[in-house]
């Protein structure tokens, strides 16, 4: 039951990072494009993280949690980058 249930969740993800993909090539202004960006991250960690729970290993979550922190961080510089022009200053 588990093994369908992490199947269709998958698919569901995969399908919404082709969304994503289509979203950014077709975004009419940089800030859509920063968005779709952002919930890719989004979307990669839920698929790690439904990677891990299917290997029940805990070194996909860290993993995860990385690419949280770094998504994180690459939103802010981005975003940083279009308000001012520079990201360090």
């Amino acid at each position: 039951m588990l093994t369908w249930a992490i199947t269709i969740a998958t698919g569901m993800v995969c399908i919404a990072l082709l969304l994503n993909l289509w979203r950014l090539y077709l975004g009419p202004d940089v800030p859509d494009r920063i968005l779709t960006l952002d919930t890719m991250y989004i979307n990669s960690m839920a698929m790690i993280i439904l990677f891990g729970i299917f290997l029940k290993s805990s070194l996909m979550f860290e993993a995860a949690l990385l690419i949280a922190m770094l998504g994180f961080v690459g939103t802010a510089a981005l975003c940083k980058y279009l308000l001012r022009g520079d990201i360090i200053e």
